[in-house]
């Protein structure tokens, strides 16, 4: 049995992705919040990022029923975790595509909303770094959906717990996190 990654990546967090102060901070949902998570300083540093791609993968994705072929979410908080994921499988002899899903279609060219292999993918494990109300990753589901891809399952590191997941579960997305708000403010 391996050694888990998980307290490794939890003090990487701790260190480096979170913040406490007394001046809230506006979030990308709209809402104020003392916690602050920048998931960034994890997914956008080399050797986090791979050992993240590991984590995920052998603590949740692999506990995960039936099966996907692709992984990826919004732009830009699941864009490194779709390429770290991708390239993790490819080292276990795995083909698993990284998609990108653009916040809005492309106002030139194809007009696409997703890059990536899209077209040949039926099932996408829907990717975020931090949930809040959920709304960003539903988004994500929604185009992928729309471009005929089933989304019913998504893994991200954090989840704020305020409603995401419970959102998520409404569009009919089961969503697992890696952590919790509350693994911080105890």
């Amino acid at each position: 049995m391996s050694v888990s990654l998980k307290p490794q990546i939890l003090d990487w967090m701790k260190s480096y992705a979170y913040r406490y102060a007394e001046v809230p901070f506006r979030l990308a949902s709209g809402l104020e919040s003392h916690h602050y998570f920048n998931c960034k300083e994890i997914t956008l540093h080399p050797e986090r990022l791979s050992i993240l791609a590991s984590c995920l993968i052998d603590e949740i994705i692999t506990k995960l029923p039936g099966s996907f072929d692709a992984v990826g979410g919004l732009t830009l908080g699941a864009d490194p975790l779709s390429y770290a994921l991708s390239l993790e499988y490819q080292r276990r002899s795995k083909l698993i595509f990284p998609l990108i899903v653009r916040k809005e279609a492309k106002g030139h060219g194809t007009g696409q909303q997703i890059e990536g292999f899209w077209k040949e993918t039926k099932q996408c494990l829907v990717l975020d770094d931090v949930i809040t109300t959920g709304g960003s990753t539903i988004k994500a589901v929604n185009a992928l959906r729309a471009a005929g891809i089933e989304v019913t399952k998504g893994v991200c590191i954090l989840d704020r717990e305020e409603g995401g997941k419970e959102a998520l579960e409404k569009v009919g997305v089961h969503m697992e996190s890696l952590f919790k708000k509350a693994d911080f403010t105890i």
